[in-house]
């Protein structure tokens, strides 16, 4: 279920926004009977797939529904899914409520993990270059590391330690993680499943399978030198929430790992494992982009949500 609060006016603005058009209306109950393709979605509405590309946008940025691109005969298809079955709109303000709720958020380099476990293929890059010689694994203990905008493995994994700053005796009602990310292949492949899995505090909260290694163009943010190759190119940014109900990715259910089974308040530390699990169906490897690599303009985030 998505919840809306007239607390938060811009998210609320934006799905009315998105729901004021029978075109965009349509769209959703067509991805009730399942995925579709822009060019699908186009045929079946009898619309220009340009329109369809536009209409999808506006979904996508409200959070409505989900989109991943997948290979094509022809390139790389854009695939939707339905994000929510349920939206809940609460117009009564609560401030006592909102006043009481806390965040601690904090931003990590992709370069700063504490403890790894690759295999080539695997290295590390920044804006300017390479910054170790490729597939030799004992070059990842290197402080250079901490320049890092890119860094892959074809298996193992990263991990880090987030300082957490919360008062004592405090209740934490949602962890939440984010970073670009996708699998690993020689230069790139679309189809190139892995299976990608997450731990907090030691805990598995689930696993999602990254489609493929994406390089099909260049990445948004990427430095001219690293544009002009033929190597992983952007990734997909993807958000873990853990609540006190659930687990979810992009806010579709993942697991029944709540933040209790995490027992936060243990330590002054919380502890982010991504990795590729020895018994994986798909050991595809990991990107991991950093502010200045890819699409999105942003390390490893974490927010944690609190109240006394």
């Amino acid at each position: 279920m998505l919840e809306l609060s007239i607390n938060k006016l811009k998210e609320l603005q934006k799905v009315a926004h998105a729901l004021s058009s029978d075109e965009r209306l349509n769209i959703i109950s067509l991805l009730n009977t399942g995925n579709m393709n822009i060019h699908q979605l186009a045929t079946t509405l009898k619309i220009p797939v340009s329109t369809a590309a536009s209409h999808v946008k506006v979904l996508e940025e409200s959070g409505l529904i989900l989109t991943e691109l997948r290979p094509a005969s022809r390139g790389a298809m854009k695939v939707c899914t339905r994000n929510f079955d349920d939206i809940h709109i609460q117009l009564k303000a609560s401030p006592s409520q909102n006043s009481d709720k806390k965040v601690f958020a904090l931003e990590m380099p992709i370069g700063q993990y504490v403890d790894f476990d690759v295999a080539p293929t695997c290295g590390m890059a920044d804006q300017e270059n390479f910054l170790i010689p490729e597939d030799e694994p004992v070059h990842f203990f290197n402080p250079v590391r901490s320049r890092a905008q890119i860094i892959w493995t074809r298996k193992g994994f990263f991990e880090y330690k987030f300082p957490l700053i919360v008062p004592p005796e405090t209740n934490v009602s949602k962890v939440e993680f984010s970073v670009e990310i996708c699998s690993e292949a020689p230069n790139h492949d679309h189809n190139w499943p892995s299976d990608i899995t997450i731990w907090v505090n030691g805990i598995e909260i689930g696993t999602w399978t990254s489609p493929g290694d994406f390089g099909d163009r260049p990445g948004k943010l990427n430095p001219e030198y690293w544009a002009e190759s033929t190597s992983t190119q952007y990734g997909t940014l993807k958000t873990w929430k853990v609540t006190n109900k659930e687990t979810t990715i992009d806010d579709v259910h993942l697991s029944n790992v709540t933040v209790d089974d995490l027992n936060i308040l243990d330590r002054n530390y919380l502890s982010l494992r991504i990795g590729i699990k020895e018994d994986a169906i798909h050991k595809g490897g990991i990107n991991l982009f950093g502010k200045k690599f890819g699409d999105h303009e942003q390390d490893i985030k974490l927010r944690v949500e609190f109240s006394k």
